[in-house]
């Protein structure tokens, strides 16, 4: 996180605050996505207490996950909240509606099912779900094998294990599992490293930064504002093994992780080099990223430098925020896609299938676009289901941004959307935000997003955290779509596992199930995959975690299939 030079101060003042209605798009309004919100009862908004310090931790949170903690088949939401870290106050820094959002987390219930109507009604007191921390992340996972989906919550402090009771309540089991880290902790990902058929947990965490030792920073107009990362010095993340009953073995030494630092904010976990082993991705701010392959003996190898993921194309590092992974080229390996400071832009790293990347954001034609916004959260998601994974970013500044003098947090930018237009080999992206709606016009300093069918109707929806705002529930109101098939996987651990979406014998697609990636936040593990025109599939493959491959045949389209472990053909 570099200070804006004036060049780029300059630019961003042309800006318009708002951008114009789009004259003829699709929609139920004549726009892609519609902000439900306020209608739908997701009353939440998130306070940095910003109190003119200028502590480091205002400025970068906080997230929020789609998962759902009932089992009654809709997505429930979790949201993050900050908390005061001195009693100074300065309300001219904050924007807070006193009263009207209760302090600490909060967990929604959504109450589609049964109702049929999405509505969210606030259950964290009843669900004993919420911990007023200065809260930064959270990821989902089934830790225990239950089958209720568990949250791992990271902050400014001490982290918590919260255990779904599978009775609409929570227990903190943190201390029992030896999963806490007293250091600041960022983005985190379940997974299974060592494909034990339990969920392991990967803990990105910062830099050294206390409330004692804050550093005052300038901006180039020579007013306060917040540090850069390299002012304090990084700490490594950790590694928990599940050992099973419950508990947890940090594993961060013997497995290597401990070795090498980085101010880490984004982290993404899947099999990078193809060979059955589940890897991990992290973006680290203003530093190298880091790849670790993993050694399939309980150890990982840190190849971001070998593997051409590490910087972008110049050799330079970026500030690595927020982390996107799939197959957007349809070639059978995962790429990724980096989120960074203004006048660096967004990096995607094209994977070749063995594991190494080349910088092909300039092919995508990503550069240029995302070049004078500060992004964080992003996600790959097909939107108008035409089966080319588009781009959502989740952008907001980490400096004062001199168009904004005056401004009481001058810092907000807009978020973008970007659709791939397929031409020839492999796809370019056009952005789109301007036919999006109000929603994207808006201006604001986003943090989180998480990907799901919020409303269960076939296709994606976007959750956006704003740091110092209101929540946003991006409804896709896209008319222009085609058939898609949504699955889910159950009665194996379904986290990791690789799918084979078989159009024809010539014709496959890869996925991955997960919940990390993007920003602090947690997404769907569904899968929602569009189809355009196809009226039919050949099939899907399953490739489990630990190696095993199944075959369901000729699933219906344009609905929800549940694909059990074992049930399916025992090969593809």
């Amino acid at each position: 996180m570099r200070r804006l030079p004036q060049l780029a101060i300059f630019m961003i003042a042309l800006l318009p605050a708002m951008t114009s209605m789009p004259k003829s798009v699709s929609g139920q309004q004549g726009y892609l996505f519609e902000d439900a919100a306020a209608s739908s009862r997701l009353n939440f908004y998130h306070t940095s207490w910003a109190n003119g310090d200028y502590y480091l931790p205002e400025i970068m949170g906080s997230g929020g996950a789609l998962f759902d903690y009932d089992n009654d088949g809709d997505l429930d939401i979790y949201l993050l909240q900050n908390r005061r870290l001195s009693d100074k106050k300065n309300a001219m820094t904050t924007r807070r509606q006193q009263g009207s959002t209760p302090p600490g987390n909060r967990l929604f219930r959504n109450e589609q099912v049964p109702t049929g109507k999405l509505s969210f009604t606030d259950v964290t007191e009843a669900s004993r779900a919420g911990r007023d921390d200065f809260a930064m992340g959270v990821a989902t996972g089934d830790y225990d094998n239950d089958g209720d989906i568990d949250l791992y919550l990271t902050s400014f402090g001490s982290n918590s294990l919260m255990r779904n009771n599978g009775d609409g309540t929570f227990t903190d089991v943190t201390s029992g599992a030896g999963v806490d880290d007293p250091r600041w902790s960022t983005s985190s990902a379940f997974l299974d490293f060592d494909r034990d058929g339990d969920l392991d947990l990967y803990v990105c965490n910062y830099v050294d930064f206390t409330v004692q030792g804050n550093k005052q920073c300038l901006a180039p107009t020579g007013e306060p504002d917040y540090c850069a990362p390299a002012a304090y010095r990084p700490v490594p993340d950790r590694l928990f093994r599940n050992d099973g009953g419950g508990r947890f073995l940090d594993v961060s030494a013997s497995a290597g992780i401990a070795a090498v630092a980085g101010p880490a904010l984004g982290v993404s976990c899947a099999d990078f080099d193809g060979d059955g082993w589940v890897d991990i991705y992290v973006a680290n701010d203003g530093a190298a990223n880091h790849l670790w392959i993993n050694r399939h003996d309980g150890t990982f190898e840190e190849s971001g430098l070998v593997s051409g993921a590490a910087y972008a194309a110049d050799g330079m590092a970026r500030a690595g925020m927020g982390v996107a992974v799939a197959d957007i080229d349809r070639d059978a390996d995962f790429d990724i896609l980096v989120t960074n400071l203004t006048r660096q832009g967004s990096t995607f790293y094209r994977n070749n299938g063995r594991g190494l990347f080349d910088d092909a954001t300039i092919d995508l034609r990503l550069a240029q676009p995302t070049y004078m916004s500060t992004g964080f959260g992003v996600t790959w998601f097909d939107y108008d289901l035409d089966g080319w994974l588009d781009l959502f970013a989740a952008n907001g500044a980490v400096t004062r941004l001199t168009a904004l003098r005056g401004d009481p947090y001058p810092y907000h930018q807009r978020n973008q959307l970007f659709r791939q237009e397929f031409e020839g080999q492999g796809g370019r992206f056009r952005e789109v935000s301007s036919e999006a709606g109000p929603a994207l016009a808006l201006s604001e300093v986003s943090r989180g997003v998480a990907t799901g069918d919020i409303d269960n109707d076939g296709d994606p929806d976007l959750l956006v955290t704003n740091n110092n705002g209101p929540v946003r529930l991006l409804l896709n109101q896209t008319r222009r779509k085609g058939h898609w098939l949504q699955l889910e996987l159950r009665g194996a651990q379904p986290i990791g596992a690789k799918v084979a979406l078989h159009i024809t014998r010539t014709d496959v697609r890869w996925y991955r199930i997960h919940t990390d990636g993007s920003y602090l936040s947690a997404n769907d593990p569904r899968l929602l995959i569009g189809l355009a025109e196809k009226e039919r599939v050949e099939g899907v493959g399953v490739v489990w975690p630990d190696g095993r491959r199944e075959w369901w045949p000729s699933p219906a389209i344009d609905r929800l299939h549940i694909l059990r472990s074992g049930t399916g053909q025992a090969t593809f």
